[in-house]
């Protein structure tokens, strides 16, 4: 009823009226009625036939030529009455402020719902990672940034070696074993000790591009009577591809004397329960890394000083860090025409923010395959080796390498 009152309220409708059939002439009826419409309280329109016998003429009844409407408005009348339809406000404003808001929680609905819509993209983009596989298992993903590819538009081997040391200290931190410093143990805490790593083998089968997801699994494993093994795999999110595999082994030092140091029984009953028993995802290479000096090395770079960003929060330099010393002489052709595919390192001593460092390179005369080898060695100005490492290379133009079995997978995978 009220829909009905409120459009006869805007749109004024006359009432229907029935015409007689018309008369015979000289009947007295008339075959037309004019009406005179009025308006009434309630907001409608009333009308109103007007029954005057039409007009005579020497006694014989003539029908009206014309006829006219005559409305209220021509004759001065008292204002309506306010009632509840004539009282509410204009419907174009109305509408233009509810519409006004839905565009307003149409729009902070759209800032608050961030969650990404293509699958490619990171689910999490701000989450640390989760325990799987029974507590044994570390795993994170990553969304490749503008800003961690090169030249190449890939990612850089800084940016993979990066998300192998986030996921490490990521998993320390979620099983509950981090104390005060990246890596320790209440344990370890109390006897100013830390991990250091000591020798580090990585296999890249193909480097992700910006906007890549790659997702990390990384453990730990025993390594010897006082050593730790870390293994990684990097893959592809939307393909399962495994993009990167590595290992290392680490020891324990004395953050004050910066002397190696047994594992003590307190440390190794906090670690041991998150071991998890299987071979490493790389093989261990064993071979023998020659002596390189000034003759026998094809290019030196010299002058190589850390810089306070270079440093760690126990203040030697990232290990990440010496990677980019170690291209620093790699020739440049090998740089624009290749891309590292392999990188063994052995760690023989830290670098401090005082050390002045030369980069040394030599082409490998044993390297098999139609890329190239190189052994590197990283020294103190005075001679003291820091690093010694042997790298692989591939042809830009050659894909995917192929040395990952596409079938590799983590501990506890089915």
């Amino acid at each position: 009823m009220v829909a009905t009152a409120a459009s006869s309220a805007f749109f004024p409708v006359s009432s229907p009226v029935t015409s007689s059939r018309p008369g015979k002439p000289g009947n007295g009826s008339s075959s037309f009625s004019p009406i005179k419409p009025k308006f009434v309280a309630n907001g409608g329109l009333q009308v109103k036939a007007n029954a005057s016998a039409p007009p005579k003429i020497n006694g014989s009844s003539v029908g009206l030529k014309s006829c006219s409407l005559k409305t209220q408005e021509d004759t001065p009348s008292a204002p309506a009455p306010r009632t509840f339809i004539n009282q509410l406000p204009d419907w174009s404003m109305l509408l233009a402020a509810i519409t006004t808001v839905f565009l307003a929680a149409e729009k902070q609905w759209m800032m608050l719902d961030w969650k990404p819509k293509r699958p490619d993209m990171l689910v999490d983009p701000f989450g640390l990672g989760s325990i799987v596989q029974h507590g044994l298992v570390f795993r994170q993903n990553f969304s490749i940034r503008s800003y961690e590819i090169g030249a190449d538009r890939t990612a850089s081997i800084e940016t993979v070696m990066n998300h192998l040391q986030e996921t490490a200290l990521n998993h320390v931190k979620s099983a509950g074993l981090m104390n005060d410093g990246f890596g320790r143990t209440p344990e370890m805490y109390k006897k100013d000790l830390i991990w250091v790593v000591a020798k580090m083998q990585v296999m890249v089968n193909r480097y992700p591009t910006w906007g890549d997801t790659v997702e990390v699994n990384t453990w730990v494993a025993k390594s010897g009577k006082n050593g730790m093994r870390r293994d990684w795999l990097i893959s592809d999110c939307n393909t399962g591809e495994i993009l990167t595999r590595a290992s290392s082994v680490w020891v324990m030092m004395n953050q004050k004397t910066r002397r190696l140091s047994k594992i003590p029984d307190e440390v190794r009953h906090e670690i041991e329960p998150h071991f998890v028993d299987s071979p490493p995802v790389i093989e261990d290479d064993d071979r023998k890394l020659p002596k390189l000096d000034d003759k026998t090395a094809d290019s030196i770079r010299k002058g190589l000083t850390p810089k306070w960003n270079d440093l760690d929060v126990n203040q030697h330099v990232n290990n990440v860090k010496y990677i980019g010393w170690i291209l620093e002489s790699t020739p440049q052709e090998v740089l624009e025409t290749q891309e590292l595919c392999s990188l063994t390192l052995e760690y023989r001593r830290e670098c401090g923010r005082e050390s002045v460092l030369e980069s040394l390179t030599a082409a490998d005369p044993s390297g098999k395959g139609f890329g190239s080898q190189f052994q590197h060695l990283l020294r103190l100005e005075d001679g003291g080796e820091i690093v010694k490492g042997r790298t692989e290379w591939r042809p830009k133009t050659a894909g995917i390498n192929g040395a990952i079995p596409s079938g590799e997978t983590s501990p506890g995978d089915s």
